[in-house]
């Protein structure tokens, strides 16, 4: 992996994360190459030896890994302007545009290459997305490198391509919501009584615990949450009073709804 020149297509937030995170893993800065029309929120990786340009063509020409991070709205066309970049034999394209099918990016380049789909999330900035992936390709050199290069950046799993919208919900909007709840719980800790920054830090070191709770034990959170809750006590009231208000049918009632837009 780290002999693969690499190219991220359309560098806004989430291929800056990427970008970030494979710096951070130890690839060579002169082996990624970022691209965006607009250059100027690019300039700290130039400083850093990052190949920095507005050609998307140059950009593939100079590199063997492919990351497509365009908007889902302009990545057909622009994937077909250069289409005649792309070269059999050395080219692996990744895309990670919600919505747009292994098929639709095949049809656009018309070039026989391991084609992939891939869904991480901003954590890729710290080292800790979780990436889905999804291809039809019988590549296993392909499918390796691609798994290699997301789990530089965090852990990835092969999921089928049907359930990449799924997969965008849960994994990478899923990182607004576990934020939007962490807000909640430092305005809570804020009410009754501790500062802004005592509670952040308390509300991030406790979602951080509760999480890899769960990923070191394997267990299901409602094991986890028996530990916790002891009879007439002051967690399960709390829990009790966030359910009489709808809490887990909110955050389940919002997931669908984010599904149910991108499957519009």
């Amino acid at each position: 992996m780290h002999n693969k020149k690499i190219a991220i297509l359309g560098c806004g937030n989430l291929g800056q994360s990427i970008a970030n995170g494979l710096l951070e893993s130890g690839i060579p800065a002169a082996q990624i190459t970022v691209t965006k029309r607009n250059l100027s929120s690019l300039a700290h990786f130039q400083k850093l030896g990052v190949n920095v340009t507005t050609k998307n063509a140059q950009a593939i020409k100079n590199s063997e890994l492919i990351i497509v991070a365009l908007k889902p709205y302009t990545i057909l066309e622009i994937l077909s302007d250069v289409k005649g970049s792309f070269q059999t034999d050395k080219h692996i394209l990744v895309s990670l545009a919600t919505g747009i099918t292994l098929s639709d990016m095949e049809a656009a380049i018309n070039v026989k290459i391991p084609t992939f789909r891939a869904m991480p999330n901003t954590a890729a900035d710290v080292g800790n997305s979780l990436t889905c992936i999804a291809s039809k390709s019988k590549d296993q050199q392909a499918t390796d490198l691609v798994q290699q290069c997301f789990d530089s950046i965090g852990t990835s799993i092969v999921i089928d391509e049907d359930l990449m919208d799924a997969a965008t919900v849960l994994g990478a909007c899923g990182i607004a919501y576990v934020l939007r709840f962490m807000r909640g719980m430092i305005q809570g800790g804020i009410e009754i009584g501790f500062d802004a920054a005592t509670a952040s830090k308390i509300v991030t070191h406790t979602v951080k615990g509760a999480a890899e709770l769960l990923i070191q034990r394997k267990q299901h959170p409602e094991y986890e949450i028996d530990k916790v809750t002891t009879p007439k006590g002051c967690t399960i009231a709390g829990l009790n009073e966030m359910e009489h208000n709808g809490f887990s049918s909110a955050l389940i009632k919002g997931i669908v709804a984010s599904y149910d837009k991108i499957e519009k």
